[in-house]
């Protein structure tokens, strides 16, 4: 079984969740959870809400870690009668033994909910099935640890088919004594509204550069004077900028760049290098970000023209310049807004029939000259 079987909550080339030491970026959410545990206002279910990557995942880890191995603040204040100080963050010694437990993945209080492989396929699930939810059942039915909590770890919540997610709601509806729900989710829009109410949002929102260089740098990966640009093309995720190391993608971004800079006119020998490298065999991965680069970059063109200023943040040499001159007003930026989506369209159609996927790419680069001699006029 590979990897990514076994854990479908990492992302590649970053350490799981649980082995992340620190959460960046995020204090306001750490602190909303603490001002109601040190008030005795815990809810039952957490919503960790934000874009992919930002540390909902290691913040759920975090308070799991937490809701296991410290007191409860309406504690009887042990053998004196002191109440313990409340706490003033989620840190939890590496040597507890709850945090040893949560690293072995084995302490009993936790359960954590993912997609899971297929018995009869031998591949993983692409969704949380009702089985996995309901298997919940038997964890709920033993006698607890550590004071009797438990908490339960759902990553991601968008991932529940609806039996899946009917079978959490019961649960949510009637919720286990001293058993906290904590649901991860990229698109709580997606989520049941039932589901929903009955949480509590915590919303974690995109690093700015600093933030991502740190967590970056945590995550045991040196960005040096390109966190911006990483900043940047991932919109403040850590987990979109370690796709975007592991796949290439600043460069290729900056290959985007330097051929729309040239538009009108089309640099014919960079636009086909890049359409062969899509055609490359197991470039799948490459292609799909590709194209999302693509679309990022049309995007931040069309922004570019409703603001009248370019991106703050400049994630190839000359974009800004670039962008300035292609995108000089409103009316050039609806012209790549409507490229944008027409170009859209055509890559996810082309992808999902399997068509040449250089010929995709040679197809985009020819609306963009187009797109560009339009608003050249």
């Amino acid at each position: 079984m590979s990897d990514a079987v076994r854990e479908p909550d990492r992302i590649e080339g970053a350490p799981h969740p649980r082995e992340t030491p620190a959460l960046i970026g995020q204090g306001a959410a750490e602190a909303e959870f603490l001002h109601a545990w040190n008030g005795g206002r815990l809810h039952h279910a957490w919503l960790l809400i934000g874009p992919r990557g930002v540390g909902k995942a290691t913040l759920a880890w975090r308070i799991a870690r937490f809701l296991l191995a410290t007191p409860d603040p309406d504690g009887d204040g042990g053998l004196f009668g002191d109440a313990p100080a409340l706490p003033e963050s989620l840190d939890i010694p590496a040597d507890h033994p709850v945090a040893r437990r949560f690293l072995a993945g084995s302490d009993p209080g936790l359960k954590r909910v993912t997609r899971t492989e297929n018995e009869k396929t031998g591949r993983l699930r692409d969704m949380i099935v009702a089985e996995d939810v309901r298997a919940l059942g038997g964890f709920l039915s033993l006698s607890a640890a550590d004071g009797g909590r438990r908490a339960i770890i759902i990553d991601s919540a968008d991932d529940m088919n609806v039996q899946a997610a009917n079978a959490l709601l019961k649960m949510l509806e009637e919720p286990p004594a001293r058993t906290t729900f904590l649901l991860v989710s990229h698109q709580p829009s997606g989520l049941l509204p039932t589901i929903r109410s009955r949480c509590r949002a915590l919303r974690l929102p995109p690093l700015d550069a600093d933030d991502m260089r740190a967590a970056l740098a945590q995550a045991g990966i040196d960005v040096g004077a390109e966190a911006e640009a990483f900043a940047a093309l991932s919109a403040g995720s850590v987990g979109a900028a370690v796709r975007l190391m592991n796949l290439g993608g600043l460069e290729t971004y900056r290959e985007l760049i330097a051929i729309l800079s040239d538009m009108p006119r089309l640099d014919r020998a960079r636009a086909l290098k890049l359409a062969n490298a899509a055609a490359a065999r197991g470039a799948e991965d490459r292609v799909d970000l590709l194209f999302t680069l693509i679309d990022l970059m049309l995007a931040r063109l069309a922004r570019t023209g409703s603001l009248g200023a370019p991106p703050a943040l400049e994630a190839a040499p000359e974009e800004g310049r670039t962008m300035t001159r292609l995108a000089r007003g409103p009316h050039d930026a609806r012209a790549w807004a409507d490229c944008a989506q027409e170009v859209g369209a055509r890559a996810r159609h082309g992808l999902a029939v399997n068509l040449d996927p250089a010929a995709l790419v040679l197809d985009t680069v020819l609306k963009m000259r187009d797109t560009a001699a339009g608003v050249a006029r």
